[in-house]
C-alpha cells in the first residue's frame, strides 16, 4: 500500500517534533545511548515503587533505562516493504537491540547502575513476545491519558492503516508500562545468546 502525500507530510512534521523532543530529552536524562533501532534514555525513576515478578523493586530515585524506538527507521521500513513486513523486521531489530543493551549493561560502567528497562506502548501484545517484559498499569491518570492520546496519534501517523486500526480497536488500545528488571534482562539474554551482527558496540549519543 502506497503512502498518501498527506501522510508523508504528517510523518515529516512528526519527525520534526521528535527532533525537538530529543533536545528536551537531553536535559531530563543523564545520557542517551543508541542500539540499532533502540534508543535508551538513562534517567531516574519518578513515581510509585514498581515491584517486578522476580522480586526486584524500582523505587523513586533509582536509575532506569527508558526504551524508545527510532520512528524514522520504522517509517522508512514501512515505506520500503509495507506495514506487515516492516512489523516483522522491527520486532527482529528490537530483539537485536535488547541483546546489545544486555551486553552493554554487563560491560559499560555507565550502565551498571541501571536497575530496569522501561517503556510505554499501545502494542504491548506483540512487542513483549519473547523479550521478557512485564506489563504494569500506568499509575498516574494524567500520564495514562496523555500516553493514550499521544500513542494513538503516533499509530495513525506511522501505520498506513493506522486510522482504521485505531477506530476498530477502540478502547482496547490502552497504554501499558513495560518493565524488565536488570536481573531478568541479563538472565534472558545470556552471553551464549549474544548478537552475531556487526553493530554490537553500544553508542552513547548524548551525555
Amino acid at each position: 500500500m502506497e503512502t498518501s502525500n498527506g501522510k508523508v507530510v504528517a510523518q515529516s512534521m512528526w519527525m520534526v517534533w521528535e527532533s525537538i523532543f530529543d533536545i528536551v530529552t537531553r536535559f531530563r536524562s543523564e545520557s542517551i545511548w543508541r542500539f540499532g533501532i533502540c534508543k535508551l534514555v538513562i534517567r531516574r525513576h519518578y513515581g510509585k515503587r514498581i515491584v517486578c515478578h522476580d522480586g526486584s523493586q524500582i523505587a523513586a530515585g533509582d536509575w532506569i533505562g527508558e526504551l524508545h524506538l527510532d520512528n524514522q527507521q520504522v517509517i522508512e521500513l514501512t515505506r520500503a516493504v509495507g506495514a506487515d513486513r516492516a512489523g516483522i523486521m522491527t520486532a527482529r531489530m528490537l530483539r537485536r537491540g535488547m541483546k546489545q543493551i544486555s551486553q552493554a549493561m554487563r560491560t559499560a560502567p555507565e550502565l551498571t547502575k541501571v536497575q530496569a528497562i522501561t517503556g510505554i506502548t499501545l502494542l504491548h501484545r506483540g512487542i513483549i513476545h519473547g523479550l521478557g517484559f512485564e506489563q504494569h498499569p500506568i499509575a498516574s491518570k494524567w500520564a495514562k491519558g496523555f500516553s493514550k492520546v499521544y500513542l494513538r496519534y503516533l499509530l495513525r501517523i506511522l501505520h498506513p492503516e493506522g486510522k482504521q486500526r485505531v477506530k476498530q480497536a477502540g478502547e482496547k488500545l490502552e497504554p501499558r508500562m513495560l518493565v524488565i528488571s536488570r536481573q531478568a534482562l541479563l538472565e534472558r539474554f545470556t552471553k551464549k545468546d549474544k548478537d552475531k551482527d556487526k553493530d554490537k558496540e553500544p553508542r552513547m549519543i548524548y551525555m
